[in-house]
């Protein structure tokens, strides 16, 4: 995973959790804005969400902050 997108996962999540706390639910799409203005890194998210970990459309941000760390 790109260090760009990790970086940009962890300070998602911890805006989420701060905001909405430890039960807040994310999708990958929380990390990119309404417009696919970056498709590369899109797919990458998606691929690491759904093919790698084969993960929920919502995972918690906690789970999510955890494994990209």
């Amino acid at each position: 995973m790109q260090k760009v997108l990790r970086d940009k996962i962890i300070e998602v999540c911890n805006k989420k959790i701060a905001a909405k706390g430890t039960n807040v639910g994310i999708s990958f799409y929380a990390f990119f804005k309404n417009k696919n203005d970056n498709p590369e890194l899109l797919m990458e998210a998606a691929t690491w969400w759904i093919k790698t970990h084969e993960l929920d459309h919502f995972e918690k941000a906690v789970k999510i902050k955890a494994l990209v760390q």
